[in-house]
C-alpha cells in the first residue's frame, strides 16, 4: 500500500491550493481517505475525510466552506483544495487511509508542504 502526495506548494495569501494523494496497492474504493495537517510547532489537525466510492465527504467545521475533497476513481487519486489561504494555513498536509470513524490511520502519505506567504 502506498499513498504518494504531490510536491511542495508556495502560494500568496488569498490564493487556493490543490494537493493530490495517489493511492496504490489496495482497492481504492473500500477505504476512506482523511486529510490531516500539521502547522509548525503544532499538533496534528484533522481536516475531514472522503469516501472515494461515492464521494461522500465529512469536513471539520473549522474548514467548512473553504475546503473541498474530491476523488478520481480512474486514477485512484484524492485531492484536497483549500481556498482563501492565510499565513496560518502554512503547514504540512497529509493524507491517511482509514476504515472510518473510530478506526486508526494505517497508511499515510509522505506529506506536502504548503507555504502561504507574500
Amino acid at each position: 500500500v502506498q499513498l504518494v502526495q504531490s510536491g511542495a506548494e508556495l502560494r500568496n495569501p488569498g490564493a487556493s491550493v490543490k494537493v493530490s494523494c495517489k493511492a496504490s496497492g489496495y482497492t481504492f474504493t473500500i477505504y476512506y481517505i482523511d486529510w490531516v495537517r500539521q502547522a509548525p510547532g503544532q499538533g496534528l489537525e484533522w481536516m475531514g475525510r472522503i469516501h472515494p466510492e461515492d464521494g461522500e465527504t465529512n469536513y471539520a467545521q473549522k474548514f467548512q466552506g473553504r475546503v473541498t475533497f474530491t476523488a478520481d476513481t480512474s486514477t485512484s487519486t484524492v485531492y484536497v483544495e483549500l481556498s482563501s489561504l492565510r499565513s496560518v494555513d502554512t503547514a504540512v498536509y497529509y493524507c491517511a487511509r482509514t476504515e472510518g470513524s473510530g478506526y486508526p490511520f494505517d497508511y499515510w502519505g509522505q506529506g506536502t508542504q504548503v507555504t502561504v506567504s507574500s
